[in-house]
Order: structure tokens, then sequence, then C-alpha cells
């Protein structure tokens, strides 16, 4: 009996993220193909070329997908309350992100200013960070935490958020405690982002 690798039922697209995403986490960027792709999800070798013209263009729409994903998780954990509540509920979810997703989010960073990403990554990586920059806006608006460009200081924390997703990533510290650094680091940051008196 032969069987036909031509015609391939569901979202192919959808299908080939996964399995691309999947080779990320195992073996990284390097070792993705899309000719490996289509053998792994079934298809004719060519199939995965009418979703992405080459490999680019697929870490291209990892990126993106990932950045859509942590944007959803910011929404998911935001909520009304006081700054510093909001905040360490971001800054919870940005690290449960990097530490489930570590390849996905070197990734993300490393594709975001990438010259064939278009506007779709730009606007991906915007309403990413959407709910960060707007908690910051809101905060600096009440005169809860100094002025200045909300990306720059979203910039500021995200580095020392991913600072500490490293150390979990490498087994530096473990998940346990990265728990209970989380809360000295938001208490850090948020401090840090007092108004200055003069």
């Amino acid at each position: 009996m032969t069987t036909s690798r031509s015609y391939h039922h569901g979202d192919l697209r959808e299908q080939l993220l996964q399995r691309a995403e999947q080779t990320l986490r195992e073996t990284g960027a390097e070792q993705l193909s899309l000719r490996q792709l289509a053998r792994d999800v079934g298809v004719t070798h060519n199939a995965p070329s009418r979703h992405f013209r080459d490999k680019q263009a697929l870490l291209d729409a990892l990126a993106q997908s990932g950045f859509e994903r942590l944007g959803a998780a910011f929404r998911a954990s935001d909520a009304d309350g006081p700054f510093v509540q909001r905040f360490h509920r971001l800054a919870r979810a940005y690290l449960r992100f990097a530490v489930d997703n570590p390849a996905l989010l070197t990734l993300m960073f490393t594709r975001k200013h990438s010259p064939t990403g278009g506007t779709e990554m730009a606007t991906a990586v915007r309403h990413a960070f959407a709910v960060p920059v707007a908690l910051t806006a809101e905060a600096q608006a009440r005169g809860e935490i100094v002025a200045g460009d909300p990306l720059r200081i979203g910039m500021s924390v995200a580095v020392s958020l991913q600072g500490l997703a490293s150390f979990v990533i490498s087994g530096m510290v473990t998940p346990e405690a990265a728990e209970q650094l989380l809360d000295e680091v938001v208490t850090n940051l948020t401090q840090g982002l007092l108004p200055r008196e003069v």
C-alpha cells in the first residue's frame, strides 16, 4: 500500500510552527530545516514553502508567535489593583514565560529587529508589551513612579527579569528559589522607580 504525502488535513502552518518550536527547544535554531519539518509532519518537501518562503521566514514567524503568546500571558495576568501588585503579576508572568520557553525567548529577541520580519513583527512586539507599558504610563500619570520613557523603563525591568530567568534556566537558581528572588527583584525595582525627592 502506498501513501501520498501531498495532501494534508488541518492547519499545516500551525503544525509546522509547533514542530519547529519543538525542534528549536530540543536542538536549536541551527537544526531547523523546512525539508526536515516536512518529513516530521508527513507532507511533501515543498509543502512548507507555501507558508514560509525560506528558513528566515520560519524563524520570523516563530518569533512573532512568541511575542503574541507573551502578550497574551501579560494580558491574562493583569487585573485591577495597586501598581506594585500589578507589576508583580506581570513580572511573574514574564519569568514563567522565560523559564518555560528559553530557546524561543532567545529567538524572539534575536529576530526582533529582523529586516525580513516586516510590519507584522513590529506590531507583535508592540502588542506584547502594551500591558506593561500602559501600566507604567498610568503609574507615572498618578505620580507613583518616576517620569521618563515607559519603553526605556520597561527595558530596564525586562533586563532584570531576564537575568533572573537565565539563572533559573542554567540551574544556578532552583524554580522554588526563583519565586523568593522574584519578590526581592520586584521590591528593589519598584523602590527604584519611586519618584525622586528634589
